[in-house]
This record gives structure tokens, sequence and C-alpha cells, in this order.
């Protein structure tokens, strides 16, 4: 639901992908955002309209995303996907981070646009480390992606890790992802995405700029 900038894109994407895809708006000509090569169903209405999405083909869905404008457009879709039709995997866009945690602990899945935005923008303007990619809710476990350290291309991950008490969940090389074995060795434009606890995040960078030791 929503055929603004988020919503065409994502239907864009899924439909790449391979997944046959309904997009609903209440109005007709947002749907030229899709472009001329959109194949799916364009169903003008509100997602919150129980009849509007039996005619979108809800019946027939493994998911559905309420990515409008509207944080209560979003809620009230999302809700009637759930519980009318019984969608399990179900996604909405809010805005106000306070709703998102409400609705999340409804088993609704969200995205608190404001939130992220802000997160991106923070993790950007503050120097390395300062903060992670992502922190789980309980804030003891974070995600760190950055690049190999000079000191430690050729190491192998396995020494990367033992002695940075962290571990690596990836490695992005030359566009593909990598999950490294004991065997693994780190190269040179490798960006690592780092696991760690977040109070051991002092000790693994001061490692990683001091160097491997000899093992």
């Amino acid at each position: 639901m929503g055929c603004g900038r988020v919503g065409s894109t994502l239907a864009r994407s899924l439909e790449d992908r391979n997944h046959t895809v309904s997009i609903i708006d209440s109005d007709p000509e947002s749907f030229r955002r899709l472009g001329p090569g959109f194949n799916g169903d364009k169903v003008t209405g509100y997602g919150f309209d129980q009849e509007v999405l039996e005619k979108s083909g809800i019946r027939r869905a493994d998911a559905f995303a309420a990515v409008s404008s509207g944080d209560n457009s979003n809620i009230i879709a999302a809700r009637v996907a759930r519980e009318t039709f019984g969608i399990q995997n179900v996604v909405a866009r809010i805005y106000d981070p306070g709703r998102a945690e409400v609705y999340q602990r409804l088993g609704i899945t969200t995205v608190a646009t404001v939130k992220w935005t802000a997160d991106q923008v923070l993790r950007r303007l503050l120097p390395a480390n300062a903060e992670p990619d992502y922190r789980d809710p309980s804030g003891t476990i974070r995600l760190d992606h950055l690049g190999v350290p000079e000191a430690w291309i050729g190491q192998r991950t396995i020494h990367l890790q033992e002695q940075t008490r962290s571990r690596i969940a990836w490695i992005d090389r030359l566009g593909e992802g990598i999950l490294p074995d004991r065997e693994s060795v780190l190269q040179e434009g490798d960006m690592m995405h780092l696991v760690m606890r977040e109070e051991n995040a002092a000790h693994a960078y001061a490692t990683l700029e001091k160097g491997p030791e000899e093992s």
C-alpha cells in the first residue's frame, strides 16, 4: 500500500526478483512512478479498505507492506492485513518511533523512518566505531561495518576474530558477500561486518588499530 517513492521502488524491486506484486494507492496518478515496465496490478483505493484489499488479491498474498505517507493509514492497513486476512509477513512504515515500538510488540514489523534516518546520519557524522550499523534491542550486541586495516591484510580471519574477541559475520569482497571459514585470509579492499559485545568494542578497535600479535 502506497505508491510514493518508497512504495514504487519496493514494487519494482520485488518484481525484478520475480515476485507478483499488487500496489494500492488512493491517487491513480501516483502509479506513473512505476514506469511502463511494471506488470503488476494497480488498484486505486485505500489499503485499509477490505474490498480494496480483496480486489488487490490479498487472499493470495504471502506478504503485505504498508508504506503510505500516513502513520494511521499504515497502522490500520497492517492490522487489517494481519488480523482479518491472516497475513503473517506484514511490515508498516511508521514515522513516530514511539508508535513503532508499540506495534512492534503487537507482532507487526515496523520501520521507524525518522529514527532510521537519524541513525544513518549519526553514523556518518561521528568518528569511526562511535556508532555501529546495528545494535540489538537489549543493547548488548552490535554489528559494525569497516574496512580491513592495512596491518591485518594477509592475516587469517580466525586470528582477527580471536584477538579482537569478535566474529566476522560476512565479508564484502569485489561486490560479493563471503562467509569466512578457518582458512580464509583477509585481502586488501575487504569490508568486514563484525559482530561483538558492546562492552568489548573498545578492545576490538584498539586491537584492530594495533595490528595482529604473533601466534
